[in-house]
């Protein structure tokens, strides 16, 4: 079935393009065994529920079955399991939106990297909400590797953004500015979605990727 938005443009190769990208990323990638990932799991749960300073050590073995000791031999600090999912996140982030920049038509890919990058965090939004809203707890060398993770990101979108206007397909007066608000669109979705919402996390990823058009003068 073709789905249309309301300006009568065709979603259903955005939404296929999308679903491939998103179906090739795998979070817990970096963690080989069960052991290492009930870790990370239940640090990730302890810190989107108690927030980085409100989590210790305890909670997350508590959450993973270990004893704290047991912890060491896998993560020396709470810190370095919220560095290792920061990492994490904002890699899986970059791999997004380089594959949705390889879309040779660059409106196209545009839509597509919207689409992905809203859907991913309105699905991995526990994940989401934690590498993106608790950074200031990472270590000055931690943060920065995290940080040159964002400007790569940052630099894929941008290009897409001038890729476009060469194309003479997109029209902004900033494209630094431009690419922030692209990313900002899909961020904030893991402040505030809920799965009992108004929107589905393919619904929220279409309507972003409209609007994100008309903001960036993309035709209809």
């Amino acid at each position: 079935m073709v789905r249309v938005t309301e300006a009568g443009q065709d979603t259903g190769a955005t939404t296929a393009a999308g679903e491939r990208i998103l179906a090739g990323l795998d979070l817990w990638a970096e963690w080989a065994t069960a052991t290492q990932r009930a870790i990370v799991g239940a640090a990730l749960e302890s810190f989107a529920e108690r927030g980085f300073h409100g989590t210790s050590l305890k909670h997350i073995a508590q959450g993973s079955g270990l004893s704290t000791a047991a912890l060491y031999v896998h993560f020396a600090s709470k810190e370095e399991l919220l560095f290792a999912l920061s990492r994490r996140g904002h890699t899986i982030a970059l791999e997004l939106v380089r594959a949705a920049a390889a879309e040779p038509d660059p409106a196209a890919a545009m839509r597509v990297l919207v689409y992905s990058f809203t859907r991913w965090h309105a699905e991995q939004r526990t994940t989401a909400r934690v590498v993106q809203y608790e950074q200031g707890a990472l270590t000055a060398a931690h943060a920065e590797v995290v940080a040159e993770l964002r400007r790569d990101t940052e630099r894929v979108v941008r290009g897409v953004i001038d890729r476009g206007v060469e194309a003479g397909a997109v029209t902004v007066p900033d494209v630094r500015g431009a690419g922030a608000a692209v990313l900002s669109l899909g961020i904030d979705v893991a402040r505030w979605f809920v799965p009992d919402g108004p929107w589905t996390p393919d619904a929220l990823g279409l309507l972003y990727a409209g609007l994100a058009g008309r903001m960036l003068g993309m035709p209809a």
